[in-house]
């Protein structure tokens, strides 16, 4: 489905990534992990086409999306749930959810994917008609998500979902992410918690310093005490954890 094939992004003279490839399977969630100022941000946004690519390719089914306008990367069915959630807050839930559906295609579904949403998180139906501000972080992040749900996207990227997040809602958060995937949503997730990540991650990459390190599925990134001890933030010794289940 999506294939990052030597990637670069400059900001000016400073290189943010250096030849990142990877590929992203049809019906596949991976996790790209790593430490702060890795460069995890810079390449979700490049593959949101946020971010100018200076080298390399962005394939989506095969065509090549790296010079498309970043407006046409919806059309193309790939959605961003981005870092800190970005709503507009004086705007209510309601319609805030339905700028996802900006597309021709979309908005023909607008109702069921309201409905969808709805269902999706059920907290956020008391709270329709109310500024998206009034909202705790979590919900906010529901509405985040749920605006990326409701382009029908075939491709969701998630950019630290659970960034600023009360650790109580997290493991919540992390569960409606592997139930999305479960009901066969392709997804790109980018996150600092690397535990969380790898319970519902099929597949992962390590990135550093702009750079992909390591690659592999959970099971044998963790099996690597190098790897968990420098770039997983795990000590040699520490249990495995157990994959979310829907």
């Amino acid at each position: 489905m999506l294939e990052v094939q030597s990637l670069r992004v400059a900001y000016g003279a400073a290189t943010a990534l250096w030849d990142v490839s990877l590929t992203v399977n049809s019906g596949e969630l991976l996790c790209v992990v790593g430490p702060n100022s890795a460069g995890k941000t810079t390449l979700i946004n490049a593959i949101a086409g946020l971010n100018r690519v200076s080298g390399g390719k962005l394939l989506f089914d095969g065509k090549d999306l790296t010079k498309l306008a970043p407006h046409r990367f919806c059309d193309h069915g790939i959605a961003l749930v981005p870092e800190g959630r970005r709503l507009f807050t004086s705007m209510s839930v309601r319609e805030n959810l339905e700028l996802g559906s900006y597309t021709a295609r979309a908005r023909i579904a607008r109702a069921a994917s309201l409905e969808r949403v709805c269902a999706l998180f059920p907290a956020l139906v008391p709270k329709l008609d109310h500024p998206a501000g009034s909202l705790s972080g979590g919900q906010q992040q529901m509405v985040a998500i749920g605006r990326a749900l409701m382009a029908l996207p075939r491709l969701m990227l998630l950019d630290e979902p659970s960034l600023g997040l009360a650790p109580s809602i997290v493991l919540d958060m992390f569960k409606v992410i592997s139930d999305i995937h479960a009901e066969g949503m392709t997804v790109l997730l980018v996150e600092q918690n690397v535990t969380m990540a790898l319970q519902v991650a099929q597949n992962a990459a390590v990135l550093e310093e702009g750079r992909i390190v390591a690659t592999g599925t959970p099971d044998e990134l963790l099996a690597q005490p190098h790897l968990r001890r420098a770039y997983l933030g795990l000590g040699a010794d520490e249990s495995q954890p157990e994959a979310i289940t829907s």
